[in-house]
């Protein structure tokens, strides 16, 4: 009697492929997408080393022009069969400001074809915020934001209807204060992330007006204090991972719930 084959899994994306554009030294989107992926959906990164915004605007602003490392990752995304293309960058969403979003979109679906849904973590976290009925959120921004990257950030999610209940730019604690918000990643915080003391913080801020959480910054480590958030608040806790984790599994028709993650993934 032949004995029978077991097959392994082999993270082939038969329900979905998603292709994700992320900074070019973050090793955090990657590694949170992986956690929350359903069997059958596989996730292909892109990376970027351009500042932001990731594309330009034109000097009439009828426009963006996609920097290099964004247009080469498109062109070579092409060849993949992919389902969803997301732009995971926040701050390219909120540097670029109202209608960034969109122009991107449209510059990036150029270069695709039209059968590849693409989207941007602006877009993605909108959308999450909305299906969640959060009209008031706390903005919780990493360390490493620069004082106009928080301005912007705040701008953003104000320019786009909602009304932030305050905002948060978290303590990266003694070790790390004495250096500037841009100098972090480069020595090391990248890298050396907690999730523990992120959760404390904003359990510690959150204020009572707030009506949810969102958390900003696609390499800030955070999806695994979501659920505890969400309990310990009594309100939805939406990041941008999550959010464009969520929103790529919704373009792509992939309905199945994601547990331990937050209720985001369970809509």
């Amino acid at each position: 009697m032949a004995k029978e084959t077991t097959l392994k899994d082999d993270n082939w994306g038969w329900q979905a492929r998603i292709g994700m554009f992320i900074v070019g030294a973050e090793a955090v989107p990657e590694a949170e997408w992986w956690a929350m992926a359903p069997r059958g959906v596989s996730v292909h990164a892109a990376r970027v080393t351009a500042g932001a915004p990731w594309a330009r605007w034109r000097v009439d602003r009828t426009g963006v022009d996609l920097t290099d490392d964004l247009l080469r990752g498109a062109k070579q995304f092409t060849a993949m069969r992919l389902d969803v293309v997301v732009l995971g960058h926040t701050s390219s969403s909120v540097v670029g400001g109202k209608g960034w979003d969109e122009a991107t979109v449209a510059a990036l679906a150029a270069v695709l074809g039209s059968g590849v849904n693409v989207s941007t973590n602006g877009l993605d976290t909108l959308a999450a915020l909305r299906a969640s009925g959060v009209r008031r959120p706390f903005l919780v921004l990493p360390p490493w934001f620069p004082d106009d990257t928080v301005k912007a950030a705040v701008a953003y999610y104000t320019e786009h209807g909602l009304a932030p209940a305050g905002h948060l730019r978290m303590d990266p604690g003694r070790k790390w204060r004495d250096l500037p918000p841009q100098d972090l990643v480069a020595h090391g915080l990248g890298l050396a992330q907690e999730v523990e003391p992120l959760y404390t913080q904003v359990r510690a801020a959150c204020p009572a007006k707030a009506d949810g959480v969102m958390i900003a910054g696609t390499g800030f480590r955070c999806v695994a204090i979501l659920e505890a958030l969400e309990r310990d608040l009594g309100r939805p806790a939406i990041s941008a991972n999550q959010a464009s984790f969520w929103h790529s599994l919704r373009l792509s028709g992939v309905k199945s719930p994601v547990a331990g993650y937050g209720n985001l993934l369970k809509l």
